[in-house]
């Protein structure tokens, strides 16, 4: 008993925080919903056009803005009250999914509009994650920041397995334009938690003044550090050439397989399975350091090749698991 009450006790240790519980429950709501829209986008592109290439163009316009200015982002963010700012962009990506949602439900919907709200999306998601990453040190501390890490990716794999798996009933029962609508819900409870947070309990990092060069700064401080240098070019080809499931999933279950939007649904949902397992290793016994990412970057690699031999839906959902973990 004791050996599992330090076992919990380390796996869940920034949970003894109450800003952070009642932080982690929104975001619970707030990332099933968000996983919901991500598998009805793809599906809703898919039904539109029929082209693997349309979802992929919908996904550059959500993600190059990043690419391009999520250093920017950071910057703002260390410039930022953290918590006012995702309070903003929270309600902003709710409003953006209310508006994809009532065109698709009235029947009004467009590919350009998919395009439009996915970079305005893109340039949102450019500010609010900087945002969200910094403010989890300003909840934890510096003693706890690597579990809370640990534990917000493992809910992330958790509303993986949750999300597209309800997608995938909600688009057989009712349309792809309620998973919108819901996600649109989903801000609620987030904005919600990070109103009612405990501000004096919060560790703020002081606001950086402005001045020139912050960002070339901040590049500069990256290159002389391989510690952050090599993990960063790593993402960076994983991300570019490795994580392509929003694209290449929906097409498997559709034109492979022959499936609907369900098949895609549980394909996403089984490699959020597969993360849950992983994020909570990590977080109770996990190591960090260049090597640890090598290994882990490596067995994703054999997974992914390994699923991409699958000969039927069912293998390659079990197979799914393992790439996920």
């Amino acid at each position: 008993m004791t050996v599992l009450a330090d076992i919990r006790g380390t796996t869940f240790a920034a949970m003894r925080g109450p800003n952070f519980r009642r932080y982690i429950t929104g975001q619970a709501t707030s990332l099933v919903g968000t996983w919901m829209q991500t598998v009805a986008q793809s599906w809703l592109v898919l039904q539109l056009t029929g082209s693997a290439t349309a979802i992929g163009i919908v996904l550059a316009l959500q993600t190059v803005p990043m690419l391009l200015l999520g250093p920017y982002g950071g910057v703002i963010a260390d410039r930022s009250d953290k918590r006012k700012l995702m309070i903003g962009l929270q309600s902003m990506m709710g409003l953006l999914a209310l508006t994809l949602g009532l065109l698709v439900i009235t029947d009004t919907v467009q590919l350009w509009h998919v395009y439009v709200l996915a970079l305005a999306l893109g340039f949102n998601q450019c500010f609010e994650n900087p945002a969200r990453q910094a403010f989890m040190l300003e909840m934890v501390g510096p003693e706890d920041l690597r579990n809370a890490v640990s534990l917000q990716s493992t809910l992330a794999s958790v509303s993986r397995m949750i999300g597209p798996a309800v997608a995938g009933l909600v688009i057989a029962a009712g349309g792809i334009g309620i998973c919108f609508l819901l996600n649109a819900a989903s801000f609620v409870a987030v904005v919600t938690s990070l109103l009612t947070l405990d501000v004096s309990k919060l560790r703020p990092s002081p606001p950086t003044a402005r001045a020139r060069g912050q960002l070339r700064e901040g590049l500069a401080y990256v290159r002389s550090m391989p510690d952050l240098a090599v993990p960063l070019a790593m993402m960076a080809l994983v991300g570019c050439l490795a994580y392509e499931f929003q694209v290449v999933l929906p097409v498997l279950a559709d034109h492979t397989f022959e499936s609907g939007a369900g098949a895609y649904g549980f394909l996403t949902a089984a490699m959020g399975a597969g993360s849950v397992v992983g994020g909570l290793v990590v977080a109770t016994w996990g190591r960090t350091g260049i090597k640890p990412l090598v290994f882990a970057a490596l067995a994703f690699g054999v997974a992914m090749a390994v699923a991409a031999a699958a000969p039927s839906l069912p293998v390659l959902i079990a197979l799914m698991v393992i790439v996920g973990a």
